[in-house]
């Protein structure tokens, strides 16, 4: 395998990133896209749509306990050819969920496109780190997690629109195609690079021992489910608050906009003021927006002005979280940066689905309720934080 010279990494590394940050973007659309049309996805199936919620936990628990597997089983692989199997799969794999006919096969497809995006996503930020040099890094690393952060403004919404005008089907084969298209411009414009030593599963886990660790990844993995009670139902949530049809794709642009805006803001202020300051503002805004959807659902006024505001903090306190976890956890054990990166992915996606399952078991109550739950959850994780704060990462409670 050839390595990516000096001149290369410094003139067209960065340049290079902006593919592998497509990848990012789809797999952030196949993760998510799910949400945008679960109750049509549901009716086709014939069950409920709690039931069909199954095939975002299912994504979600699959993705986190697949990753370090993945990771470990596929350090020796070169990496571009890593990253173009892992979307060919994720578009083969899509392609059958837009088939299936009921929801165990459903279920089994969602856990291929789960292995496949575990495969992706940390490979692509470990290359765009290797195209550049060390003092563009950070920019890369930003440029590939802009493409998970883009899909939940851009490529969310749309998947919720392709669903309203042909079918929920027609949706997932978009999906497909973006991952098809972009595994060919991933392997006609990434350079070779070889697979690293491989990182002994056991040494992985091992990493959760560590000070300061066993408290942070938690904490993810309660926010996150605080954050996505509800966004699996986004739907029949938005419906409780009097937004239907091409409506719900505007407020999923509004989810994505702030979600975009929170995760930019999060990570300048976690440096300028701390990381739990900025969780604690953060898990605070998300208790407070959960807890005005519920009193929404409760009364008959109806404002999507309104509703498009609490929308964009919805998805501002949702991904304002990773930046200050990751600082934390980089506080913890600098040495095992990365692979502590990707244990907080892990519990992200725990997170995701530990929250669809609790709003799952809520829906059949009401969106109230869901929203009740979610904002309890965030209350939870703000408790935690306190309760942990002493031990932080790095000393200082910040």
């Amino acid at each position: 395998m050839l390595n990516v010279s000096i001149k290369s990494r410094s003139s067209g590394g960065l340049a290079r990133t902006l593919v592998l940050a497509l990848g990012t973007f789809a797999v952030g659309t196949d993760a998510f896209v799910l949400a945008g049309f679960l109750p049509d996805m549901a009716a086709s199936l014939d069950v409920s749509t709690a039931a069909a919620g199954q095939a975002v936990t299912v994504f979600a628990v699959a993705y986190a306990v697949a990753s370090p597997v993945v990771a470990t089983l596929t350090a020796r692989a070169p990496r571009r050819a890593l990253l173009v199997t892992a979307l060919v799969v994720l578009g083969l794999a899509n392609a059958a969920s837009a088939l299936a006919p009921n929801l165990p096969v459903l279920l089994v497809t969602r856990v291929l496109t789960a292995v496949a995006a575990a495969a992706y996503t940390p490979t692509a930020g470990a290359v765009a780190a290797r195209l550049v040099p060390q003092q563009q890094r950070a920019r890369a690393l930003a440029v590939v997690v802009g493409g998970l952060t883009a899909a939940t403004a851009l490529g969310v919404p749309l998947g919720a629109a392709t669903s309203t005008l042909l079918g929920w089907r027609a949706a997932l084969w978009l999906v497909a195609a973006l991952c098809l298209v972009t595994a060919a411009a991933v392997a006609a414009l990434t350079p070779p690079l070889p697979g690293v030593a491989p990182v002994p599963l056991a040494a992985r886990l091992a990493a959760l021992r560590r000070p300061g660790v066993s408290t942070v990844l938690p904490l993810t993995v309660l926010g996150m489910a605080a954050a996505y009670t509800g966004y699996a139902f986004v739907e029949p949530a938005l419906r409780a608050v009097g937004v239907t049809g091409s409506g719900t794709a505007w407020m999923l642009t509004a989810y994505g906009a702030g979600a975009v805006a929170g995760n930019l803001a999060a990570g300048v202020a976690a440096d300028r003021v701390g990381p739990t300051k900025v969780l604690t503002t953060g898990y605070a805004a998300m208790a407070a927006t959960m807890t005005a959807f519920a009193l929404l659902t409760a009364t008959d006024a109806r404002s999507l002005p309104a509703v498009a505001v609490l929308a964009a903090a919805w998805g501002a306190a949702s991904w304002c979280q990773t930046p200050p976890q990751q600082h934390r956890l980089i506080g913890a054990a600098p040495d095992q940066a990365p692979l502590l990166v990707a244990l907080n992915s892990s519990a992200i996606y725990l997170g995701i689905g530990a929250g669809t399952l609790v709003g799952g078991l809520a829906l059949p109550t009401g969106a109230g309720a869901m929203f009740a739950a979610a904002a309890v959850l965030a209350l939870a994780a703000l408790a935690w934080l306190t309760a942990t704060r002493a031990t932080a990462p790095g000393g200082a409670p910040r």
